[in-house]
């Protein structure tokens, strides 16, 4: 495998990390507005807090392996790492704060998931190694 496809890997691996967050995030803020007008999406699965748990631990997995891989393989940062658990850390006590600012520490936790996978996409397009290879189609002529 080339370092041009490992880095096409590693930017989907960052892009589905990227939209797993927001829509956990469009779930956690949709549903205090849905919850009046639809009484029964309270009583369903989509407003327990072991779904949204599963979805967030889903989303930090494929963002650990994202963010570990371009890393490791390419650029050799590890501070959006950083990013991403503090967001998951955010995420996961949104309440904290009490339920008032659920909204604030939900967008909070998302954005840093968020801008984790956009410096890594970011870190693994201006890699050196993938841009000096000879398979690299940002290689000079």
């Amino acid at each position: 495998m080339t370092p041009i496809d490992e880095a096409d890997n590693s930017t989907k691996l960052d892009r589905l990390g990227m939209w797993i967050s927001g829509l956990c995030a469009l779930h956690c803020l949709s549903l205090p507005v849905l919850l009046p007008l639809i009484p029964l999406i309270g009583s369903t699965f989509f407003a327990q807090v072991w779904f949204e748990r599963t979805i967030l631990t889903i989303s930090m997995f494929i963002g650990a392996v994202a963010l570990t891989n371009g890393a490791l393989r390419f650029h050799g940062q590890f501070y959006p790492l950083g990013l991403l658990f503090s967001g998951g850390l955010i995420y996961w006590f949104k309440d904290i704060f009490g339920h008032h600012f659920e909204p604030l520490t939900i967008t909070a936790g998302a954005l840093l998931i968020v801008s984790g996978h956009w410096i890594n996409m970011r870190l693994c397009r201006q890699c050196e190694c993938c841009r000096n290879s000879l398979f690299s189609a940002h290689a000079t002529k």
